[in-house]
C-alpha cells in the first residue's frame, strides 16, 4: 500500500510541476494591479475566449460601469473598437491600463463640454472620490468615471433648496455673476418704473441661514408698496399708493385723479409732467392767464420775430410736445435765403442758430466758412485766402469729395495698384489732423519696413520695397530666389515666402529670419525614416526624392546591399520593411541588418 501510495504522489508531482511550467510558457507577462487577482491559468477564460481573441464582452461583464450608450465610450473615438485597442495587459504589474493626454483630451467627446472655469481645472479637481456617489466606481484608486452632470453634484447650493436645482436656468456656465439667464418679467413682481433701477440686495436682503451666508430670493412681499416703502402720509389717502403716484416717480402726481380738462385749458403733453404749483402759484383755485405762450413763458427769441413791436405766439413753431420740437418746416425754411439741402437738412436748428449762448436767426452767414472751421489749416491758400470748401466738397457731407483720382494722378504721387483703393484718410490723416503736403513719395514713408536688419541690403538697396512687391497685391512677391544660395525648384516654388522666412518662437511670438538658413532638407523637413540614411549627422532626401513630389521616388533597389532579382522583384515592399514602433511614433524599418533567406522564410 505505502509503495503504491509513493508512486501515485510521484506522479502527482511531476504533474504539477509540467503544469506551472506550461503556464509560465503560456502567460506573456504579469498582468498589472488592478487585474492581478486573475493570474494564473485557471483565469485565463476570465477575460480570453478559447482559441480566441480577449472579448469584450468579457470585460464588459465585469467593468458594469461601462455604459456604451453615453459618455466617451459612446463617442466616434472609441466606437467600433475592442477593449483592448486601449486597454491591453500582461505588460508588468505597474503598467497603466488607462493612458490619456490630459494635456490634448478633447472634453467634449464626453457629452459634457468645458466651460471657460472648467477648462482652467486641472483633472483631479473633478475627478476624485469626492464627487463619487457610485460606491463600486469609488473604490477605484482613480477613474474618470462616475460623475454627475448636474452642477450641484460638485457645487453648493447657495439658495438652500430655495430655488430650483437646475442652476442652468439662471446663470451661465462661463460666469455664475451675473445670473444672466434670470428675466425678473418672469417673476411674479415685473420691474417697471424705478424699480428697473434698484439694486438687487435692496429688496433680496443677504443673511445667514443655517450658518451660511444666504441671499433671499423667494418670499419676498410685495402685493403693497408699503411692504417696501415708508408711508409719508400716514395712511391719510389709504394704502393704494398708485391712485396718486406711478413707478416711474413719486413726485410725479397724477392730481389724485382731477381731471384737468372740465377747466378752459386741458393739460397735454408737457403740461401734464409740470407741478401744480408751477402755474398755480397760490391757490389752486385763483385764475391764471393762459392764453398766449408769454402769459408763462419768457421769449428766449428776445424779440427776434417781432413784427409791428408784436412777437408772435410761440405756437406757431412750437407745440406743447416741447420747445425742442417745432412744427418750422424744411419746406418752410427753404423758401428763405438759405435752402437746406444734402446734410443741411438734419443739422438739428440750435447748431447753426445756437453758435453762441443766445438763439440767432439772423445775419448768420451763408458760406460754408461761417459755420464751419477749415480743418486743412490753410494748406490750400492762395495769397492768404483759402478756398472755399464747395471746390472740392458738397453738401452731402464732408466725407463726399469731388476730388478724383484722375485729378490725384495728375499730382506728385499718381495713385496706381492697391493705392487706388486706399481711402483718403489712410494716408492723409496718419495723425490728429490731416496733411496733404509734405507726406511722402517712398514705401517706408508709409509702411513700415519690417525686414530692415533681416535682408541684407543688396537684396533691396535703399529700402526699395518694389523689388520684391507691387502696388497691386502686397503678397504677390517676385523675388529672384537663385540670386541666394538657394534656388527654388519643384514643389518649392509653390511655398509662400513666410513658411521658410516666418517661424514662431517658442513664446508664440513670430519671428523673421533672411539668412543663416540651413539648406538641408531636415533643417524643415521632418525625417520619418528616423535617422536611418543619416550619414556624418545629416540626412540627404535628395538621394530618393526630388523637389517636385515627395512620394516621387528616385530609389534604385539594386544599389542597396540587398539586389532584387526573381522573385523578389515582385514581392510588396512591406513584406520585408515592417512597421516599427519607437514610443508613440510609428515608422518603416528599410535599414535590415541580416539578408539569410531563414531571416525571412521559415
Amino acid at each position: 500500500m505505502h509503495g503504491k501510495s509513493g508512486i501515485s504522489f510521484g506522479v502527482f508531482l511531476t504533474l504539477m510541476l509540467l503544469f506551472f511550467n506550461t503556464t509560465a510558457q503560456i502567460s506573456p507577462g504579469d498582468l498589472s494591479n488592478p487585474h492581478s487577482h486573475l493570474e494564473g491559468i485557471s483565469n485565463c477564460t476570465q477575460c480570453h475566449v478559447l482559441g480566441s481573441k480577449v472579448a469584450s464582452e468579457k470585460c464588459l461583464a465585469c467593468h458594469t460601469e461601462i455604459n456604451l450608450q453615453k459618455g466617451y465610450h459612446s463617442s466616434t473615438d472609441v466606437k467600433g473598437k475592442q477593449c483592448f485597442d486601449c486597454h491591453n495587459d500582461h505588460h508588468g504589474k505597474n503598467f497603466q491600463l488607462i493612458r490619456l493626454d490630459v494635456k490634448t483630451f478633447n472634453h467634449n467627446l464626453t457629452g459634457f463640454s468645458l466651460s471657460i472655469p472648467h477648462s482652467k481645472k486641472e483633472c483631479k479637481d473633478c475627478h476624485n472620490a469626492k464627487s463619487i456617489s457610485d460606491q463600486k466606481i469609488k473604490a477605484k484608486n482613480y477613474t474618470y468615471m462616475g460623475l454627475n452632470r448636474e452642477c450641484l453634484s460638485c457645487h453648493e447650493d447657495y439658495h438652500q433648496k430655495t430655488l430650483s436645482s437646475t442652476c442652468l436656468n439662471c446663470h451661465n456656465p462661463d460666469a455664475f455673476k451675473p445670473a444672466t439667464k434670470f428675466n425678473h418679467a418672469n417673476a411674479k413682481f415685473q420691474l417697471v418704473g424705478k424699480h428697473a433701477n434698484v439694486e438687487c440686495l435692496k429688496c433680496h436682503k443677504v443673511d445667514v441661514k443655517d450658518g451660511k451666508r444666504f441671499q433671499e430670493f423667494q418670499g419676498v412681499a410685495h402685493t403693497n408698496c408699503t411692504n417696501c416703502h415708508k408711508d409719508p402720509h400716514q395712511n391719510q389717502f389709504g394704502q393704494n399708493c398708485r391712485q396718486c403716484h406711478s413707478e416711474e416717480s413719486f413726485h410725479a402726481i397724477k392730481g389724485k385723479n382731477f381731471d384737468h380738462s372740465k377747466t378752459n385749458f386741458n393739460l397735454v403733453d408737457k403740461h401734464l409732467s409740470v407741478d401744480c404749483k408751477s402755474c398755480h402759484k397760490t391757490k389752486l383755485t385763483d385764475p391764471i392767464k393762459h392764453d398766449r405762450c408769454t402769459d408763462c413763458h419768457t421769449d428766449y427769441h428776445n424779440n427776434q420775430f417781432v413784427k409791428n413791436n408784436i412777437s408772435p405766439d410761440c405756437s406757431q413753431c412750437h407745440s406743447t410736445k416741447g420747445f425742442n420740437l417745432y412744427t418750422f418746416t424744411i419746406e418752410q425754411h427753404n423758401i428763405g435765403p438759405f435752402p437746406l439741402l444734402g446734410a443741411h437738412a438734419p443739422v438739428t436748428c440750435n447748431q447753426c442758430h445756437k453758435k453762441q449762448e443766445k438763439w440767432s436767426f439772423k445775419d448768420i452767414g451763408k458760406n460754408c466758412k461761417d459755420c464751419h472751421t477749415d480743418y486743412h489749416n490753410n494748406q490750400f491758400s492762395k495769397n492768404g485766402v483759402s478756398p472755399d470748401c464747395s471746390q472740392c466738397h458738397v453738401v452731402k457731407g464732408f466725407n463726399f469729395v469731388t476730388y478724383t483720382i484722375e485729378q490725384h494722378n495728375k499730382s506728385l504721387f499718381p495713385l496706381l495698384g492697391a493705392h487706388m483703393a486706399t481711402a483718403c484718410n489712410e494716408c492723409h490723416k496718419k495723425q490728429e489732423k490731416w496733411s496733404f503736403k509734405d507726406i511722402g513719395n517712398n514705401c517706408k514713408d508709409c509702411h513700415t519696413d519690417i525686414h530692415q536688419t533681416y535682408i541684407p541690403s543688396k537684396y533691396y538697396p535703399n529700402a526699395n520695397c518694389k523689388i520684391c512687391h507691387n502696388e497691386s497685391q502686397w503678397e504677390d512677391v517676385s523675388f529672384d530666389h537663385s540670386k541666394t544660395n538657394f534656388k527654388l525648384t519643384g514643389a518649392h516654388l509653390k511655398r509662400n515666402c513666410k513658411e521658410c522666412h516666418f517661424k514662431k518662437d517658442v513664446g508664440g511670438n513670430e519671428q523673421q529670419k533672411f539668412t543663416g538658413l540651413p539648406s538641408n532638407c531636415s533643417s524643415c523637413h521632418t525625417d520619418n525614416h528616423f535617422k536611418q540614411f543619416e550619414k556624418n549627422g545629416i540626412t540627404n532626401c535628395t538621394e530618393c526624392h526630388s523637389t517636385d513630389n515627395w512620394n516621387d521616388s528616385k530609389f534604385d533597389h539594386n544599389t542597396a546591399a540587398f539586389k532584387l532579382d526573381g522573385k523578389h522583384i515582385n514581392v510588396p515592399c512591406i513584406k520585408c520593411h515592417k512597421p516599427q514602433q519607437e514610443g508613440s511614433q510609428t515608422y518603416v524599418k528599410y535599414k535590415l541588418k541580416t539578408f539569410t533567406c531563414e531571416s525571412c522564410h521559415s
